[in-house]
């Protein structure tokens, strides 16, 4: 059947606001070539989006620039302004940016683990309240919130996760309460899988797998193009997998024994002290794994070595950390691989950065021994940044679906 002619109306308008969202600002002639539509209609939805104030007239193009034919259209940037915040056992870190996601304020905030409850959530919010003013916001329209733990599919909610600080699960509802804003919150780990799709590593792959090395360790699974969550929102909570090379065994209540007790920050920190590396100068926020790391890689001998086994010519105490690591997180890689074959694997996370290529280098030829599935380790680009950028993406693509909706005439 065809279209209403409001419903075409709706379909054109959104097309429209797609494209100068690509492509930036457009005249009337590139909006008509790049939609195909007649030029009367591109006339009705500039006029239509312009009452709206979802456009503007931003300059002019050609080389006299004159004429209602050079004039430049493009998004009201500041019809709603956006927050995204990383929400971290030891702190929280928040960006304010407008509806086209240019960065107008940054800032974060220290949270001790003897920091109480209520001080805890008053300095998240606090934190917020004033990134927004110093960004000019009068109000904010969407918040996106990553934190660790999981998210329940149905409600969308924190869930009471063992481990973490109750403080995480008390800011939502004090963001909700105090800002005029919709808030939404998911997984750290998914966030981050998300920034690495769309603007990171894994910008040319719809399946592929995110290994998240931090503080903690998790995954995200993506596959055909989608995020996969679980029934109960636990897809990826790979620190819990048994895993050899450790003491003990997981409990539904401690990954203590399970993957995160080989790729944590703390196990990987201890793993170098065994070959005499010290982390120095750490990165306020940073995992010192993440520095031991990257202190590590730089110490190799340039070009770097391409194989890592035991054979190995180079036997200086980084070289033998950083093989040590590869054959533990690819012992956690490999059983993802067998399970889901996804083809690709990222190192995620403040460590996966840290570790570039060197380090995805030797896991991929380990999980080449180990699997007879074909996948591909790429080195994070995006570090711990991913989850913010995530956030950010996920708040604005919310927030455009609201503004961009077709609204009733």
């Amino acid at each position: 059947m065809p279209a209403s002619p409001s419903t075409a109306r709706a379909i054109n308008d959104r097309l429209a606001l797609r494209l100068l969202q690509q492509e930036g600002a457009l005249t009337a002639g590139q909006l008509k070539q790049l939609t195909g539509l007649s030029r009367p209609t591109v006339a009705d939805l500039v006029e239509r989006l312009t009452a709206a104030g979802l456009i503007e007239v931003v300059g002019e193009s050609g080389e006299q620039r004159r004429g209602p034919n050079a004039r430049l259209y493009g998004i009201v940037a500041d019809r709603a302004h956006l927050a995204a915040l990383d929400v971290r056992t030891e702190g929280v870190s928040v960006v304010v940016c407008d509806l086209l996601g240019r960065e107008l304020a940054r800032a974060s905030v220290p949270i001790t683990d003897d920091t109480g409850t209520g001080p805890a959530v008053e300095q998240a919010v606090t934190l917020v309240e004033r990134a927004a003013k110093e960004a000019g916001a009068e109000r904010l329209h969407t918040v996106g919130v990553g934190a660790p733990g999981l998210i329940d599919p149905a409600t969308g909610e924190l869930r009471d996760s063992s481990g973490l600080p109750e403080w995480h699960r008390r800011l939502v509802a004090a963001l909700q309460e105090r800002l005029p804003a919709r808030v939404i919150v998911e997984n750290e780990t998914n966030l981050a899988a998300l920034a690495e799709q769309r603007d990171g590593a894994a910008r040319d792959r719809d399946t592929f797998v995110l290994l998240w090395l931090g503080h903690g360790t998790g995954a995200a699974v993506v596959l055909d193009g989608r995020l996969r969550r679980g029934a109960s929102g636990g897809t990826g909570e790979i620190g819990f997998l048994p895993v050899p090379g450790t003491s003990t065994l997981p409990s539904a209540t401690d990954c203590e024994g399970g993957f995160h007790s080989l790729a944590g920050s703390a196990a990987i920190a201890e793993l170098a002290a065994g070959y005499g590396l010290v982390a120095t100068a750490v990165s306020p926020g940073e995992p010192e794994a993440a520095t031991l790391v990257r202190q590590a890689v730089a110490t190799l001998p340039s070009p770097s070595p391409v194989s890592s086994s035991s054979g190995a010519s180079s036997s200086s105490g980084a070289d033998r950390f950083l093989s040590a690591l590869a054959d533990r997180l690819a012992i956690g890689a490999a059983s993802v691989v067998a399970v889901l074959d996804p083809g690709c694997v990222v190192l995620g996370g403040e460590v996966g950065q840290a570790g570039g290529e060197v380090l995805a280098t030797r896991v991929g030829e380990r999980l080449a021994r180990m699997s007879p599935l074909p996948v591909e380790v790429r080195a994070s680009t995006l570090g711990g940044g991913a989850v913010l950028r995530g956030a950010l993406l996920t708040s604005r693509e919310s927030a455009q679906d609201d503004l961009f909706a077709p609204r009733s005439r």
